[in-house]
């Protein structure tokens, strides 16, 4: 008897998951945020001790799990319309190597070493550190490369307004002051805050505004 109910709850559990993770939204392990990753994590857990407390009941076991998906979906709503609480939770991504030089500050930051860098870009089986022109650390630790040879489609999009908000940083990275940015979106007749996304490239900012988005 004890082993139809285990063989009862583990088909239950797991049809109950993969529906959660449906609702969840489709991203890839690689991909998955710090909540995600915790959320997936505890969800594992707590369905694995249900399975193994036959005695407890299914609807008490249930109770934290769904808890669990209501606190994962809410967070990723607030994050889709609030871009501090999604850095706050997911972080920046981060330029390792920015026109062919170690960004060492970033990568001290980021407690990055240069064994990591070394050994992401041999799993994308480049030889040399003097080969990349630039490369970002993502916010899911996943390394995006971009070869010297990349020049020849131009630089890099480098981030700078998203959601209303101005990426410091990335100001740095190409020398640009906030008034330089002021004057900028006043050449274009736009305000900050309706600014949905801006990006510098080939010494140029590209804007896209809200209203383009309800066109």
């Amino acid at each position: 008897m004890d082993y139809l109910i285990v063989l009862f709850r583990t088909a239950l559990f797991y049809l109950i998951i993969t529906i959660i993770y449906r609702f969840m939204g489709k991203r890839e392990i690689g991909q998955l945020g710090i909540v995600d990753l915790i959320v997936s994590i505890l969800i594992a857990e707590l369905a694995a001790m249900a399975i193994e407390n036959r005695k407890e009941s299914l609807l008490l076991s249930l109770f934290p799990i769904i808890l669990l998906v209501v606190v994962q979906i809410g967070m990723s709503f607030v994050s889709l319309k609030n871009s501090k609480i999604r850095n706050l939770f997911d972080g920046n991504p981060s330029v390792i190597i920015n026109r062919g030089k170690l960004n060492f500050r970033e990568m001290v930051k980021q407690r990055y070493n240069i064994d990591d860098l070394l050994t992401q870009l041999r799993e994308k089986h480049i030889r040399s550190i003097e080969e990349v022109d630039y490369a970002i650390l993502e916010t899911s630790g996943k390394l995006s490369v971009f070869k010297k040879d990349s020049k020849l489609f131009g630089e890099y999009p480098l981030p700078l307004i998203l959601d209303g908000v101005v990426d410091a940083d990335t100001l740095k990275q190409i020398n640009k002051s906030e008034s330089w940015l002021e004057k900028t979106l006043k050449e274009e007749n736009v305000n900050l805050e309706n600014v949905f996304y801006a990006f510098y490239r080939d010494k140029k900012l590209f804007l896209i505004r809200d209203s383009d988005l309800r066109k």
